[in-house]
């Protein structure tokens, strides 16, 4: 088995209020979730105006096949241009 996250630094432009931010966020999350096959949350910086920090996991059986989708996944919040990825740290575990 192979478990498989990442952990993405977003920051997101001409936010100036958390109402704004947490919009963006969820907007960001329900599009990714319901497109790619991982799980996904907002994992940090709650309470920062334009930051986010946000966590893509998902499970299988064959590293190169978890490496894709999380590679898709983040291609796809980056397409999307609401916010932008500055910091990304990603890790396979075999189990």
């Amino acid at each position: 088995m192979v478990i498989g996250a990442v952990r993405l630094t977003l920051q997101i432009p001409e936010c100036h209020s958390l109402k704004a931010k947490r919009r963006v966020v969820k907007q960001l999350i329900e599009r990714t979730r319901n497109r790619h096959s991982l799980a996904i949350a907002e994992t940090g910086l709650l309470d920062r105006h334009g930051m986010a920090e946000v966590g893509l996991v998902t499970v299988g059986n064959d590293r190169r096949v978890i490496n894709s989708v999380l590679d898709k996944a983040v291609g796809y919040i980056e397409s999307l241009g609401t916010a932008f990825v500055i910091n990304q740290e990603l890790e396979l575990i075999n189990l």
